[in-house]
């Protein structure tokens, strides 16, 4: 079943609907090597209607490229929610609920061979850790689709620096593997 499109783009099922200028749904191809699911939109998300093209963006498919030597146009991006929560924080459980249908779909149409979640939220939501992505990330998940993968959101990086760029560009690594057997 694809995904219906128009139905999420007017998306109301919760109140990130009144405050978000657009549903940010994703992009990339079909069938790709890696599908890249983030927390949420930010304001440059919201704005222009693609995920990943701010700052955090630019910084992971440079990571991307350098470590698992995949660009932009080899991954489809999409977050777990669809809609910018208010001041860029942390999406409610009611909020992760409501939109996880439209993941799952997402999930099923463009049939990643590898998904790579960023940070605790997209990590906690796709693969059910309890713990943070202090102690998750790096380790290898399943999900129906195949292998899968956790690190840190490149907005920590951009807040804390090289330390957890260190730890990022070593969790892509092991990324790469997993697209090359998958």
């Amino acid at each position: 079943m694809a995904i219906d499109l128009e139905a999420l783009s007017t998306c109301t099922r919760c109140d990130l609907s009144i405050t978000r200028q657009r549903v940010v749904i994703g992009s990339g191809p079909a069938g790709p090597a890696l599908m890249v699911i983030g927390e949420a939109p930010g304001r440059s998300e919201d704005e222009g209607g693609e995920p990943f093209i701010g700052r955090s963006g630019q910084l992971l498919f440079r990571l991307l490229d350098e470590e698992a030597g995949l660009s932009r146009d080899q991954c489809f991006v999409t977050n777990v929610v669809k809609c910018r929560p208010p001041n860029n924080r942390t999406p409610t459980r009611h909020e992760l609920a409501t939109c996880r249908p439209w993941l799952a779909e997402q999930l099923a149409d463009v049939r990643p061979r590898v998904v790579l979640a960023l940070g605790n939220t997209a990590a906690r939501s796709l693969f059910g850790y309890e713990q943070g992505i202090g102690h998750t990330h790096g380790l290898v998940a399943r999900l129906d689709s195949g292998p899968g993968l956790a690190t840190y959101h490149p907005a920590a990086a951009l807040r804390s620096g090289s330390v957890v760029l260190e730890l990022m560009r070593a969790d892509l690594r092991i990324l790469r593997s997993l697209v090359q057997k998958a």
